[in-house]
């Protein structure tokens, strides 16, 4: 195949997966971003840019371990009621819609560094939008402080968000506490400019409680009863003695007593019963905190990120004592699938020689020891990330950083490897498509049964901009 050809067929089979990627449900094709990642990767062995084994040897299986065994974890933390525990703590106390927004944007940058950013998004947007409106606040602020704090807070750990997780396996360079350690101080500075900016841009709104709009289920917004008493229950008494609820006038004394006693005894072992459960559900969850407790140790320990997320995930399963096929079955295998066709699609893409042709353009003004040279790097992230998407973004140039000349030291290439990550995900700030976790959230308010609520893509841009700039800027200058 001459090289022209390649180049032309591999470019169309990434522009066809860039495009499914990016809008899954494009008219002339709406197969979805899973099916359009096994598109590209097939296309990529049909046009001959990979044969069958090249294109199996591009799939990274420690990314998909690690990837797997973290999903595995939130699912056990969620059947633990850790979320629903972080739920509470946004509404425990709470003085203000300016105070709630705060603590969601602590809320979901914790939990989005431990648990990753989509699934904190998943479960969180739903306890968002039931407290706006059981405390009748607009939700469009409280919404983009979850997104936007999402993305902030997952660039903390290896574990936040996808694109950490490839840089910390294709990297080599990295242990999960060094990560954390550089990465650190850019993210929470970044949380108080992003929490600031909200601030500014809605204290009006957050000062103003938003209008009651129509009839509302409040049933849904109340705590669930355990059971209910009759109201006949201490009805029917006869000469001193209680009647027992269900039996008939005519039932003799003597009936009643050990009807009573049979009754009574049942009672106490119902009450054995719910206790021996209850004891055991506290068990099991504490069980399970101190599983996740473990796996945080051995990743600040140095131990292999992968092989560790993937035992923690199978010692939950181990301790549940149960088939676990309902909690495996709530793990996102499309996600593994996409990520499998992207390593097949972004190496075969790599055959071309497009990106190397780029890289070797823009090499010689990226030079991390300088200012400008860190600008010009960041800004090529940021519009690699907010058009083809995070993860391809560093997929095609992490595989440039190892032999640039562009950073001579090791201390260089760390330093650009941290600059990837932090832009490569802040960046998801920048507008509604940047990032999983604003789609997430986004369809999550439009669906849901609390308080249905369409966030649009300009009143995001709104603010996004500038918060994308402050954030970039800050955590470059520390990273720098």
């Amino acid at each position: 195949m001459s090289s022209v050809v390649k180049v032309i067929l591999g470019s169309i089979a990434f522009a066809i997966f860039w495009v499914l990627a990016v809008f899954p449900v494009v008219p002339f094709l709406p197969i979805g971003r899973t099916a359009g990642s096994l598109l590209g990767a097939l296309l990529m062995v049909v046009f001959g840019i990979l044969d069958p084994v090249d294109a199996y040897d591009a799939i990274d299986l420690q990314v998909l371990a690690l990837l797997f065994g973290t999903m595995v974890v939130s699912v056990y933390l969620e059947r633990a009621d850790m979320f629903q525990y972080l739920g509470m703590f946004l509404s425990w106390k709470s003085m203000g819609a300016k105070d709630l927004m705060c603590r969601i944007c602590v809320v979901s940058a914790v939990s989005s560094a431990l648990f990753t950013n989509d699934t904190s998004c998943v479960v969180l947007t739903e306890f968002v939008l039931k407290i706006a409106r059981q405390e009748n606040i607009p939700p469009h602020p409280l919404l983009l402080a979850l997104a936007s704090s999402a993305n902030i807070g997952s660039s903390a750990t290896p574990i936040g968000n996808p694109q950490n997780l490839v840089i910390a396996v294709e990297s080599a360079l990295f242990s999960f506490g060094s990560f954390m350690t550089g990465m650190l101080p850019a993210v929470l500075v970044g949380l108080v400019l992003n929490a600031l900016v909200l601030l500014v841009m809605y204290w009006k709104v957050l000062s103003i409680r938003k209008e009651d709009e129509g009839d509302v289920n409040t049933q849904m917004l109340l705590p669930a009863t355990m059971f209910h008493v009759p109201s006949n229950l201490n009805e029917n008494r006869n000469a001193g003695h209680a009647d027992t609820p269900g039996l008939e006038s005519g039932v003799s004394l003597e009936e009643r007593e050990t009807t009573h006693l049979v009754v009574h005894e049942m009672s106490e072992y119902d009450v054995v019963e719910n206790t021996s459960g209850k004891w055991r559900r506290i068990l099991w969850k504490t069980c399970v905190y101190l599983v996740v407790v473990g796996m945080l140790v051995s990743l600040l320990m140095g131990l292999n990120m992968s092989w560790t997320a993937t035992g923690a995930a199978l010692a939950l399963i181990a301790l549940g004592f149960e088939d676990a096929q309902p909690s495996l079955a709530k793990v996102s295998y499309s996600l593994l699938v996409f990520f499998s066709g992207m390593f097949i699609t972004v190496e075969g893409f790599e055959g071309t020689g497009i990106p190397s042709s780029l890289w070797a353009f823009a090499e010689g003004y990226v030079q991390v020891t300088s200012a400008k040279g860190v600008a010009v790097l960041a800004l090529v992230i940021l519009v690699l990330s907010n058009s083809v998407s995070n993860v391809p973004t560093v997929l095609l140039l992490g595989a440039r950083f190892a032999d640039s000349k562009a950073f001579r030291t090791r201390d260089d290439l760390k330093k650009a490897w941290l600059i990837l990550a932090w832009v490569s995900t802040v960046s998801g700030n920048l507008s509604l498509l940047g990032s999983a976790a604003n789609l997430i959230v986004c369809e999550q308010a439009r669906r849901s049964p609390h308080l249905a609520y369409n966030l649009s893509f300009w009143r995001h841009l709104k603010f996004g901009v500038p918060s994308t700039i402050l954030v970039t800027v800050a955590g470059l200058t520390l990273i720098s």
